[in-house]
């Protein structure tokens, strides 16, 4: 393992000065030397001194001076002051430079907009070059900022260490944390560059979809995105999508403050139905946006469907005036049933405008959201909370992007709501630690709306998607994953990623041990679905960490075949850096040995699979079970010829004969065997649900050249046989 002072010596950025980062290793220095040198012991029992009595003295009989104790814990408090002074004062500078840059380029963005003409291309290039030097030299920033953070944990731990008499690892971390240079928001840098790459696209808004039903069909994927790359994820964004922006109480910024409280009964009937992914299973949820207390509540109902019946999942939102909102008084009366459905539908056709089938659709939604809370005696169960930054051209939903920040879940459970008056915990009281639980990855999720011309996603989201900055995890829920790691007493099954090796520590910290295995478990991962979807964790378990993997998407084979997977960003990747390696699970299945071997190639200890999975139907397991059944009847079907023909090949005495079913014999022996590999091959497509053909090319070729070829030489055979008859035919006449 590369020792940090190394690893900070080797990262430090080339146009940054050494003397620019923290002085690591005078700091290492100071330790060493207090850990060698016994300190002089303090009589601390005595509470008065005397300023004319004269200074202590050492066992020589001399007084004490700064020799005796050349190195003490002020000077390291005060080499570590000053190293954080220096650090957030080099970084303040350099956000100003920046901000002043990104001016520069706001000022040119709005003189070419003042011109009659259109702006030359060249004009428009060397404005997106800059426009990305400014971006890349933010990333350098924060990569600065990261290193420094580390570097300043590590030192304080190793102190603590050496001097736990003098520990002051807590106070120094809460120190920064109140500090400008890691407390900072910066967002406005992301919210103008965004603007500045906006107006070079000439970004035009969509016609505005003026459906009232707001139902939401589109393929979306999830992803985790650790915290040192959120940055890089919004610029590779950015470039291509304008950011939304949000009204703060300090202007605009990239990202909005979110909660959302969702719904389920004791028996979590809710929860169990989303996890197990049940045909009509629903979400209830209600979300507000902004700091403070709600003043806009959206009421939304999420339903899953199965996609091979040929429906899709939709998410519907409570609509009124156009909105999806219900003032936050009215909420109480939602959650009784007490609604007054009747004057609300009155009031929206007389007033707002509305057609009769837009009436009709929201009654008839409006009154299914307030019965099922009494149906299935709902009431608040868990909030999740995280800052959103949106991406997307307005109302123009091809490409929608959502980046969720700082996520936590808190259990809404354990006070009494005074009959649906309150439906969110009071935010002044303080939370247990087994009443919130922090997750730590932000989480990106790519909503894709494909159809006619647009059948294929941009090229930037899949460069994105295989940036190696995201890990893809199949059907991520913030609710399942809440209910899951705060409910553990209520839940009967956990979804799959709960074993990945980098949430373990934080499911641990709020109190979800339970549903984990322990460290010395044989698989480390728990039994059922949980073992059987092993390979979709990013990160591996806790048996078989890999907590430096770079991002896998379900696009890994393609790329490993083409060679193409490398870093989206160049702001700190060499060109050697490669993604994935040909060690991938089925990166060797299209080789003989992998078609041959198939449990012995794709399977290794070192292979990582792709973190998406192949959609499966029912039919699919009994379509595996015929095409198993169609091959072993050719199998038997050859044999039985075969086994015919040697019968009554003893008559004939023809040599040729023997041959001929001699050589049938093991060619349906061949089917058999290929039957039953192709079956338990492709059954284990099946289990794993791992992406890919899953057709066999090469089998059925071989097996129909083989058959073929002893057809065709049995053909020539008796086509000689039969000239020597009538060669013998003729000579005797």
């Amino acid at each position: 393992m590369v020792k940090f002072g190394e690893r900070l010596s080797q990262n430090r950025a080339p146009e940054y000065p050494p003397e620019a980062y923290m002085d690591y290793d005078r700091l290492k220095e100071i330790i060493h030397d207090l850990g060698k040198k016994k300190l002089a012991s303090v009589d601390h029992t005595t509470r008065e001194v005397s300023l004319t009595a004269p200074p202590p003295t050492n066992a020589a009989g001399r007084q004490f001076t700064s020799s005796d104790s050349p190195t003490t814990e002020e000077d390291f408090y005060s080499c570590i002051d000053a190293q954080l002074l220096k650090v957030e004062k080099f970084t303040l500078e350099k956000v100003t430079e920046l901000r002043d840059q990104i001016s520069s380029l706001e000022r040119e963005v709005a003189a070419l907009k003042d011109h009659e003409h259109p702006p030359d291309e060249e004009i428009l290039d060397g404005i997106r070059n800059r426009a990305d030097s400014v971006a890349k030299a933010f990333l350098t920033l924060e990569k600065y900022v990261n290193l420094n953070f580390m570097g300043f944990h590590k030192i304080l731990k190793k102190h603590d260490k050496n001097s736990p008499a003098h520990a002051c690892k807590q106070f120094y971390i809460n120190r920064m944390h109140n500090q400008a240079w890691v407390r900072g928001d910066y967002s406005d840098v992301v919210v103008r560059l965004s603007a500045v790459y906006s107006a070079l696209r000439n970004d035009q808004s969509a016609e505005e979809n003026k459906d009232a039903s707001q139902s939401f069909l589109r393929s979306t994927t999830k992803y985790w995105v650790r915290t040192e790359d959120v940055s890089k994820v919004k610029y590779a964004i950015l470039k291509h999508l304008p950011v939304f922006l949000q009204k703060t109480s300090t202007g605009e910024s990239d990202s909005q403050l979110t909660n959302s409280v969702y719904f389920d009964n004791d028996q979590l009937e809710l929860y169990h139905g989303r996890l197990d992914k049940t045909p009509g299973a629903i979400a209830y949820r209600l979300r507000w946006y902004g700091a403070g207390d709600p003043k806009t509540v959206f009421f939304e109902r999420k339903t899953h469907r199965d996609t091979w019946t040929g429906e899709v999942s939709v998410k519907e939102r409570f609509i009124q005036n156009r909105q999806t909102q219900v003032d936050e008084s009215e909420v109480k009366q939602v959650l009784n049933d007490k609604y007054p459905i009747e004057e609300k539908r009155k009031e929206m056709a007389n007033k707002k405008g509305a057609t009769e089938a837009e009436v009709a659709d929201w009654e008839t939604l409006v009154r299914e959201m307030v019965q099922v809370v009494q149906a299935k005696q709902l009431v608040p169960t868990m909030r999740t909370q995280y800052m959103r930054t949106a991406f997307q051209i307005p109302f123009d939903a091809t490409v929608r992007i959502s980046l969720d920040t700082n996520l936590c879940m808190i259990s809404e459970r354990g006070y009494n709501t005074e009959g649906g008056a309150k439906w969110f915990r009071d935010p002044e009281k303080p939370l247990e630690p087994n009443e919130i639980t922090r997750f730590p990855h932000a989480v990106l999720e790519v909503k894709l709306e494909l159809g006619g011309a647009n059948s294929e996603p941009p090229q930037w989201v899949t460069d994105l998607q295989n940036s190696g900055m995201l890990y893809e995890v199949h059907k991520f829920s913030k609710f399942i994953h809440g209910c899951a790691v705060l409910l553990p007493e209520y839940v009967r099954s956990v979804p799959y990623w709960v074993d990945d090796a980098s949430v373990r520590e934080s499911i641990l910290r709020s109190g979800g041990g339970r549903i984990l295995v322990k460290p010395d478990h044989e698989t480390g991962v728990g039994p059922g679905a949980n073992e059987m979807y092993n390979h979709l964790l990013p990160f591996g378990n806790v048996k078989e960490s890999r907590l430096d993997a770079k991002g896998r998407t379900a696009n890994t084979i393609d790329l490993v075949e083409k060679g193409e997977a490398k870093y989206y960003s160049e702001a700190d990747v060499t060109d050697d850096e490669i993604l994935y390696n040909s060690g991938l699970q089925g990166c060797c299945e299209d080789t003989c040995a992998g078609w041959l071997f198939p449990f012995c190639s794709g399977f290794n200890e070192d292979a990582l699979a792709p973190t998406s999975v192949q959609k499966i139907e029912p039919k699919i397991f009994f379509a595996n079970e015929r095409t198993f059944l169609h091959w072993l009847h050719s199998g038997v079907t050859l044999y039985t010829i075969a086994a015919g023909i040697l019968a009554f090949a003893s008559d004939t005495h023809s040599v040729a004969v023997h041959w001929y079913a001699m050589a049938l014999l093991p060619i349906s022996l061949g089917f058999c065997l290929y039957a039953l590999h192709l079956f338990l091959w492709r059954a284990e497509k099946i289990k794993t649900r791992i992406p890919g053909r899953w057709d066999d090319s090469r089998g059925p070729l071989i097996l129909g050249t083989i058959l073929a070829g002893v057809l065709f030489i049995n053909f020539l055979l008796k086509c000689g046989e039969i000239r020597k008859f009538h060669y013998a035919m003729e000579h005797e006449l």
